[in-house]
């Protein structure tokens, strides 16, 4: 025999099973997404086309709408795009890599393994550490104030390794590092650059030795393969108008690598332990969120990720963009449902990524930006 609960119990109960039930992410439906994706690049001209990759513990599974090019074959899971800063979360994952085989220290000074005259300055005694290039809390412009392209719809490309040296050694930091949140593409290139130096192999040979031969990424580099280039989609910056893609060899780690929606759903299903693979721990140890970002509620920053805690969700993500590319990749640890993101427009579509995950957050029309 049971004995009733009160009223006030029974609606107590009630009211927190309704709570559950709204903090419970649920994302939008394919046929939701399809539609959003449709009026992303017919209506808003974001681009000719759109893949989205989701993948859960019980599988995978890719939508793709539009094509490589105005009258180009159409998109597919082997669409190839440039990923821009997505890269840094590459370059975060070989930093932590390497910090778990003992071979650097998050807490070491990048000068460590730079040449005395490329080091960059301490503020109060404070130097800039491995850790806090990685974390954006470097205090390095985002841009080098010594950039001037000779291109500028290829604006790295003849930026060299001299150039980038005399730039981070004569900067004149305004606060010590960690202090505050500001985003650095010239910081992670940096890293990048440094952990090269370290590892005595190139940014894309590290990239293939440390992360793509292991998961089986063969889409994934710098160089574009010849099937890569078969399948490479044209970027686009203002409707119609084809954009350049960007090459930055001094500054590989901030957004180089190039890559398909088949392999960012191997490295995000591996970020998310879906499948146990030797960068498991060094991709867990990347995910801890080290800094909050100032003015941005439930936002966080860890090694080369970003973290939103929002609308019930627990989200690590980053996004990507160059001068024709917007892309985006993500997993929420509540759901353990991730996403993969890759468009050939100018214009973000991080929201639509976002709703793949869990539908409470909006569906806005992002402006334009670069990086």
């Amino acid at each position: 025999m049971t004995t009733p609960l009160p009223l006030k119990q029974l609606l107590v109960l009630a009211a927190g099973a309704l709570l559950a039930a709204a903090a419970q992410a649920t994302p939008a439906s394919d046929a939701e997404l399809l539609a959003m994706m449709k009026t992303r690049v017919d209506v808003d001209h974001a681009g000719t086309g759109m893949v989205i990759g989701i993948i859960e513990a019980k599988g995978g599974h890719v939508l793709a709408y539009g094509s490589l090019s105005e009258g180009g074959a159409p998109v597919d899971a082997d669409s190839v795009y440039e990923i821009g800063s997505i890269t840094k979360v590459f370059t975060a994952t070989i930093l932590s890599d390497m910090v778990l085989r003992g071979e650097v220290g998050l807490a070491d000074p990048v000068a460590r393994y730079l040449p005395a005259a490329a080091a960059p300055p301490a503020f109060g005694g404070r130097q800039i550490t491995l850790g806090d290039l990685s974390s954006q809390v470097s205090g390095i412009p985002s841009i080098p104030a010594n950039l001037a392209p000779k291109d500028d719809d290829n604006p790295f490309a003849d930026y060299t390794v001299p150039q980038l040296y005399e730039f981070v050694h004569g900067f004149a930091p305004t606060r010590a590092a960690g202090e505050r949140y500001e985003y650095s593409n010239t910081g992670v290139g940096l890293l990048g650059h440094a952990l090269t130096l370290r590892a005595g192999v190139d940014y894309e040979a590290l990239v293939r030795r440390r992360i793509t031969g292991t998961l089986g990424m063969n889409s994934t580099a710098i160089a574009l393969t010849p099937a890569m280039r078969q399948h490479l989609a044209i970027g686009y910056g203002m409707p119609g108008v084809v954009a350049a893609n960007w090459d930055m060899p001094a500054l590989a780690g901030m957004g180089a690598l190039r890559s398909s929606t088949a392999d960012m759903l191997k490295f995000v299903g591996a970020n998310m332990g879906l499948q146990k693979t030797p960068l498991y721990g060094a991709m867990q140890a990347a995910h801890q969120p080290r800094h909050a970002i100032e003015g941005r509620e439930g936002a966080s920053v860890a090694l080369g990720w970003h973290v939103l805690e929002q609308h019930g969700s627990h989200i690590v993500w980053h996004n990507g963009g160059t001068g024709g590319y917007r892309t985006y990749i993500g997993f929420d640890t509540s759901t353990q449902r991730g996403v993969v993101l890759m468009s050939n427009s100018h214009m973000g579509s991080d929201d639509i990524a976002r709703r793949a995950l869990n539908s409470a957050f909006p569906l806005i029309v992002p402006k334009p930006m670069a990086m």
